[in-house]
């Protein structure tokens, strides 16, 4: 209201004072029998307030709408909520980032289809969830710095009100509009706006955040998938119960919750997508009770993940004895290529060990399949007469390491060339614990 006065309009200093000092003093009491006879939100706190200033009563909401208030409000609370979300996604990247560092070299089973395929490793594996959690951060920071304020545009956008109470003047009624929203925090408020700024500003907001929904759920499905493998593990407490039946189980509930509630963060984005498709020309009221619920639920739930999200990756637990069972399982199979190549290099006849390796493959898989055994074919390998050429030199060739290509390179460079620069803005903030109260 300073800004008015400023501009020329007859507001008085005593006005603006008595405003000031009442500004927290809310009666929730009054506005909501207010509301009660006037049913209409904004003007009963307009009444409430009025009645807390009774000289400012008669320049409180002076030519401005309900959306002026309802609307620059929301725009606030989204701009506030990026700035809460970034920081704790930046911390989920963090304890991420220091877990694919540790990890970048470990071998593990690479699965396609959720069957075993070329190795790959621990840490190669977390920067592919990285990976996703980034283009989120990016996405995010992206729709932050996008909003605008609606600024003071009146009723049906056309700034009417505001052009009548500066008698004409366009040029009062553009700084009124700029100075608002500089004294808001914003850069730019949008230039054309019906009654409301454009729904599609909540589609852009939303979209992004059911986007990291859909990222947090694949990270904390592969980490169910994982458990039941028994290669890694969210934390799990002394005295934690896995099932009140089974004993012995260790369930990913962590995990499960974030799935759970990544797919309502998922379902909650069709919501402004409808309201946007039927807003009838420059408003109709049917957004309102929806948004009510959509934004911050929105909001609230993206937290909640988030902060789930980073419990998981500041506990998580690896069991490499496991892992390297696991692909001693496979490896033989596998090498299958690099015993041809090596007997090649010995002076065998491709075609020749091609055929052998084909035949005790299908019978180590025999075993494997039929009779529940273990993967015997490097035992078979070994005792064929065929393979004596390159017997020594089978360790070298069934070296997990030798499998998994620039895994621990790509890892280190992607940490270093497109991680870390992205957490830099948060240092001060990401060194923030999150204790999970179940």
């Amino acid at each position: 209201m300073d800004y008015t006065k400023a501009l020329g309009l007859l507001v008085t200093d005593a006005q603006v004072t008595e405003m000031e000092s009442h500004a927290e003093d809310i009666d929730f009491a009054m506005a909501a029998e207010e509301e009660s006879k006037l049913r209409h939100d904004v003007m009963a706190h307009v009444h409430t307030f009025a009645h807390c200033c009774p000289t400012a009563a008669p320049i409180i909401h002076l030519g401005a709408t309900s959306c002026y208030v309802g609307d620059n409000t929301d725009l606030i609370l989204l701009r506030d909520g990026f700035d809460i979300l970034l920081p704790k996604l930046a911390r989920v990247i963090d304890r991420l980032s220091n877990f694919a560092e540790k990890y970048a070299g470990l071998p593990t089973l690479g699965f396609t289809h959720y069957q075993p395929a070329q190795l790959t490793t621990v840490g190669k594996r977390a920067c592919l969830w990285l990976q996703d959690l980034a283009m989120d951060m990016r996405n995010l920071q992206r729709a932050r710095e996008d909003l605008r304020f609606r600024g003071v545009k009146g009723t049906t956008g056309t700034q009417a009100s505001f052009l009548q109470l500066f008698q004409g003047d366009h040029d009062k009624v553009e700084d009124l509009d700029r100075m608002v929203t500089e004294m808001a925090g914003f850069k730019k408020a949008y230039m054309v706006t019906g009654q409301t700024y454009s729904r599609k500003v909540d589609i852009d907001s939303l979209s992004h955040l059911a986007s990291m929904g859909a990222t947090i759920h694949k990270i904390c499905t592969d980490i169910r998938l994982l458990a039941n493998l028994k290669e890694i593990e969210e934390p799990f407490e002394k005295e934690q119960i896995g099932s009140s039946a089974m004993a012995y189980k260790r369930n990913p509930m962590r995990c499960e919750r974030c799935c759970s509630l990544a797919r309502h963060l998922i379902a909650l984005l069709a919501d402004p997508l409808q309201t946007a498709s039927v807003q009838w020309l420059e408003r109709t009221l049917d957004d309102s009770a929806n948004r009510r619920i959509s934004l911050p639920e929105s909001f609230l739930t993206a937290d909640i993940i988030l902060s789930t999200l980073q419990n998981i990756t500041e506990g998580l637990v690896v069991y490499p004895k496991v892992i390297e069972r696991h692909i001693r399982h496979e490896l033989p199979f596998m090498a299958t290529e690099n015993i041809i190549m090596a007997m090649v290099k010995a002076g065998g006849n491709r075609q020749d060990c091609h055929e052998k390796i084909r035949v005790l493959s299908q019978q180590a898989a025999n075993v494997v399949k039929q009779e529940g055994g273990d993967n015997d074919l490097l035992a078979r390998v070994q005792a064929d007469p065929y393979f004596a050429p390159i017997l020594g030199h089978l360790d070298n060739i069934l070296d997990p390491k030798t499998f998994i290509g620039r895994a621990p390179q790509q890892v280190a460079r992607f940490l270093s060339e497109e991680v870390r620069p992205l957490l830099e803005p948060y240092k001060a903030e990401i060194d923030v614990k999150f204790e999970l109260e179940l």
